[in-house]
């Protein structure tokens, strides 16, 4: 079994970066869900939405949230349902964050959620000129 990956964002920014990444890496290690948040959203719906889909994607491993902006709508969600058991989350989803969860498919959910983590973090650098220095 494997941890069910769930993202949350707003539009569809979850599934243009899924479809990125699973180009990109030619395969799909883990199946990724998507919710969309539209602008005019129904909170209680979508709490509703992610639940189901939460509960239908758990094979017993647990479920990983990602989702974008730390504080908005999605993120809200997702913190909605760490009420749950077994299930952890991420805020700030990027692509090196969700190529290094690709890349780790097989690890048990903490370790995966640092796994996002860090490939979020260690996937922003800084590049600025000489002339910037």
């Amino acid at each position: 079994m494997t941890v069910g990956l769930l993202i949350i964002t707003h539009q569809n920014i979850g599934k243009t970066l899924v479809e990125a990444a699973y180009s990109m890496l030619n395969s799909r290690p883990l199946e990724a869900h998507t919710l969309e948040v539209g602008l005019d959203c129904n909170t209680d719906t979508l709490i509703d939405k992610a639940l189901s889909l939460a509960r239908q994607i758990d094979q017993g491993d647990g479920v990983l949230i990602l989702s974008d902006v730390y504080g908005s709508t999605p993120s809200n969600i997702a913190m909605t349902l760490l009420q749950q058991p077994n299930m952890a989350a991420v805020s700030g989803i990027n692509l090196p964050m969700l190529i290094r969860v690709f890349n780790y498919p097989d690890l048990p959910l903490p370790q995966l959620a640092d796994k996002a983590k860090s490939g979020g973090r260690d996937g922003i650098l800084l590049h600025a000129s000489a002339r910037n220095r």
